[in-house]
């Protein structure tokens, strides 16, 4: 695929994933929180469309967020628009953004893969709206890539693009980043800590609106928002709805677990939330008790909590995760006995065992991080990920790294 210099600056990499499904009979799915970048994507995606020779009146790309297209409410609506459009015995592309905003969406996607020859893209912020509604119609005939906030490379690239006077170390790039998240709108101009908040708050705002509250039709708001910060005032450490229901009686208010579950998944749907399964590695199971949840971004817990430096392991873990997510593994929380590994990734049938933690500050900590890594008897990789600019020795094959190097590794 052909692209610029700005193109690579944009997320190249979503670019080189959905590239062998051009023009194939798949439906092409991009899915992830809002302003995470989709619709930058789609965008790239019908440049570089252009770039290769498609006439771009063959291009329908619609942004349903956007007012010019508020008269598309219905499938009948979309479906009436695109035959308008579509030019006989040529192949049209169609490049949807935000497409669970049209009521029936699937039914009108359906038939366009019937009725035309289209290469066909979408992109979803809810979840089980865009899961649920394509098994249903599109079973065996559709690929979903899954796009994150920008990664710790991709904010290097913004920042090399957007400001090239700056001359930042990889440590202060890295502070930047930990603090202010990955929002890549975050990343197009100079915003201070609290001006990016406040942007984040706003993005949150809607997200819970628009995707939560509306979709699943949630009517005590102010219990649903509570039950938001004590989920990301615990990020990184064992849930269960359990937990939640006695710390909400503690605080004199009755909350049931079914109902804990159910907001939980709303904000699963809205891709505010991943869960990550406990894996119990003697036993080679998963495990339904004790599972963890990590933020679609970490900039989303100083939006609503603001920013702690006790929470700063939490954050790590919850870095490492998305870095894990972006590289296409599949994560969960290792359990050895009674001793636990962060996360282990596997792709492809190889593994990775990771531990996160703050600093190796006594000899203590180090055991505690090593050990269970240690216990481990196969050859995979195991990794200790730490604030550690400076610590160099590896143990017995577990190697250790500095946060911002394994970011931007390419060892696994």
């Amino acid at each position: 695929m052909d692209v610029s210099i700005k193109t690579i600056v944009r997320r190249l990499d979503y670019l080189q994933e959905v590239s062998p499904f051009i023009g194939k009979p798949f439906i092409k799915v991009f899915s992830g929180v809002r302003r995470c970048g989709k619709s930058g994507i789609l965008s790239l995606l019908r440049d570089a469309l252009i770039a290769q020779g498609v006439d771009a009146a063959h291009i329908i790309f619609v942004n349903f967020e956007s007012f010019a297209f508020s008269t598309i409410k219905t499938a009948e609506d979309l479906y009436r628009y695109i035959v308008e459009r579509v030019q006989p015995k040529q192949r049209v592309y169609l490049l949807f953004d935000e497409i669970q905003e049209v009521a029936g969406w699937e039914k009108c996607i359906n038939s366009c893969l019937v009725d035309f020859d289209a290469d066909i893209y979408i992109t979803g912020s809810n979840a089980r709206l865009l899961s649920s509604e394509l098994a249903t119609y599109l079973a065996g005939r559709y690929i979903e890539i899954p796009i994150y906030t920008l990664s710790f490379a991709e904010c290097l690239q913004f920042q090399a693009y957007y400001f090239p006077q700056r001359n930042m170390t990889q440590r202060d790039a890295f502070s930047t980043y930990l603090r202010k998240g990955g929002f890549p709108v975050i990343h197009t101009a100079d915003y201070g800590e609290q001006e990016a908040y406040k942007i984040v708050s706003d993005i949150y705002a809607s997200i819970l609106l628009r995707d939560t509250i509306q979709r699943f039709n949630i009517r005590d708001i102010e219990l649903l928002e509570r039950v938001v910060k004590y989920t990301f005032d615990n990020i990184g450490n064992s849930f269960s709805g359990k937990n939640v229901a006695d710390y909400f009686k503690n605080q004199k208010r009755k909350l049931d677990v079914n109902t804990i579950y159910n907001y939980l998944n709303a904000l699963e749907a809205a891709f505010v939330l991943y869960p990550t399964r406990r894996y119990d590695i003697k036993g080679k199971e998963l495990l339904k008790t004790q599972e963890k949840f990590y933020l679609s971004d970490v900039s989303l817990l100083y939006a609503i909590l603001g920013y702690t430096d006790q929470k700063i392991s939490g954050i790590l873990e919850n870095i490492v995760f998305l870095e894990l997510k972006r590289r296409r593994y599949n994560v969960y929380i290792g359990k050895l006995g009674a001793k636990e590994i962060d996360f282990i990734a596997e792709k492809h049938g190889a593994k990775l065992y990771i531990q996160v933690a703050y600093k190796l500050e006594s000899q203590e900590t180090v055991n505690r991080e090593f050990s269970p890594l240690l216990e481990i008897r196969d050859q995979y990789p195991k990794f200790v990920v730490t604030m550690d600019e400076f610590w160099q020795e590896n143990v017995e094959g577990v190697r250790h790294f500095y946060i911002a190097d394994f970011l931007l590794s390419k060892e696994y």
